[in-house]
């Protein structure tokens, strides 16, 4: 498939920022869009805004999701040239206090979740498709505070590889965009959580850009650069690969 030639893209968290900028750089280039997300209405009201997205009101946490994404591919009736895996996780505290069986929750909304849309819309997939999934930083610089998000994104880097063994003879990619701390309003809500003791909102929102040392936080407009960029043909030397937006703050080699 070649960035003429149209098609759908699915975008799983499409009411999120980074999903949400993801579906807005997809449309642009060119492709219709099914929008899954829980939130009906917010989805609606995107639909109402552009004719080129269809709501899909799904928990991708739960197997009945597949069969409601499938039939709202079938709707649009296009092949599917991308799958992005972009639903936030809940926040879970760091490892001194996190609940041990929440973990098991995240794993099975971000991992088990791009399982059940990859099976779903298996049969739309074809040479030049791209399954992409949304990880983070922390899954390849493991801390403590970021207990949750750490585990269930090296797990999703696991998964991609895998993917990427089994659809590659198809001429399916896979891709892993991992992003560093974004700049949200959810991790502004987050560090104002966070602040303690004197240490203020904006302290913490420091901390964060510590991370990098370009002392900067990653935007959602560059994550939904970097996956629309898998769309050109010249992406397939990426299958299986982690593109790591976080400006430098990976510390290791590989």
């Amino acid at each position: 498939m070649s960035p003429e030639a149209g098609g759908q893209a699915v975008v799983v968290g499409a009411t999120g920022a980074v999903g949400g900028a993801v579906l807005r750089r997809l449309r642009k280039a060119g492709l219709s869009v099914v929008a899954v997300a829980r939130d009906e209405s917010r989805l609606a009201g995107m639909a109402a805004d552009d004719p080129g997205v269809l709501p899909c009101p799904a928990d991708v946490g739960e197997d009945r999701s597949g069969a409601l994404i499938a039939t709202a591919c079938e709707r649009v009736g296009e092949p599917v040239r991308m799958v992005v895996q972009a639903a936030g996780l809940p926040a879970s505290g760091p490892l001194s206090s996190v609940d041990p069986g929440l973990l098991g929750t995240l794993v099975g909304l971000k991992l088990g979740g791009l399982l059940r849309v990859v099976r779903a819309v298996e049969p739309m997939l074809g040479p030049g498709s791209r399954l992409v999934a949304v990880g983070g930083h922390f899954g390849s610089e493991p801390q403590p505070q970021t207990c949750g998000a750490g585990v269930t994104n090296a797990a999703l880097a696991n998964l991609v590889r895998q993917l990427a063994d089994h659809y590659g003879p198809r001429g399916v990619t896979a891709h892993l965009v991992a992003p560093g701390p974004l700049d949200t309003e959810r991790l502004s809500r987050l560090a104002e959580a966070a602040a303690h003791r004197g240490i203020t909102r904006d302290e913490v929102l420091d901390e964060y850009r510590e991370h990098s040392p370009m002392h900067r936080l990653t935007t959602v407009d560059e994550v939904a650069w970097a996956v629309a960029l898998l769309l050109d043909p010249e992406a397939v030397a990426l299958h299986g690969a982690t593109l790591a937006l976080d400006s430098g703050a990976r510390r290791g080699l590989f």
